[in-house]
């Protein structure tokens, strides 16, 4: 059988075994997705697997750069990816995709042993991080701003405005309704 004749045979064996779970998903005639753990647990990620032209000859691609999986730590990606990839290397030639997710679902409780079980520790985490390294780049960056020197004519013009206080008088922005009226001139009357 060639490789095109193997791969519409294992789409059609997967359609049929996972027929109505929620958590495969066929997204193109070559890539295929499986969400273990449960929804809306830190733990949970996606699995794609990709086939390429020649596939199962060669290894499928493997992805755990989906945005599901923007909790999971780097850690964690690595570990799927490389399981996978060893057992994919051991299938070679035959249909794998089936068994390459029984086998991160057996193996998903140690995959995930080095998540952290809430966001708020993998945030603290990743965030002392990042602190450490703004600390670092505010002391080299951050210059002391120039204070701005007034001449004594400028001090001078300023003291005037205020009174001795710093206050402005009553009325320094009122408008002059008379000066304001004469400049724009009397209203015109329509006739009709």
């Amino acid at each position: 059988m060639s490789d095109a004749e193997l791969q519409e045979e294992e789409r059609e064996v997967l359609l049929s075994i996972y027929d109505g779970d929620p958590a495969f998903k066929q997204l193109t005639p070559t890539t295929f997705q499986y969400k273990f753990g449960e929804d809306n647990d830190i733990k949970s990620f996606l699995l794609e697997i990709s086939w390429g032209a020649t596939y199962p000859s060669e290894r499928p691609i493997i992805n755990m750069n989906t945005f599901y999986n923007k909790d999971i730590v780097q850690e964690v990606k690595e570990n799927v990816v490389k399981l996978v990839e060893a057992e994919a290397d051991q299938w070679l030639g035959s249909a794998m995709t089936y068994t390459l997710f029984q086998c991160v679902q057996e193996h998903y409780v140690e995959l995930t042993s080095t998540q952290p079980d809430s966001v708020v520790e993998m945030n603290s985490q990743t965030s002392q991080l990042k602190l450490t390294e703004e600390k670092q780049q505010l002391e080299e960056t951050v210059k002391k701003p120039k204070k701005e020197q007034l001449s004594k004519a400028q001090k001078r013009k300023q003291w005037n405005k205020a009174d001795g206080k710093g206050e402005r008088p009553r009325g320094w922005d009122w408008v002059d309704i008379v000066k304001h009226l004469s400049q724009t001139g009397p209203k015109q009357e329509q006739e009709s």
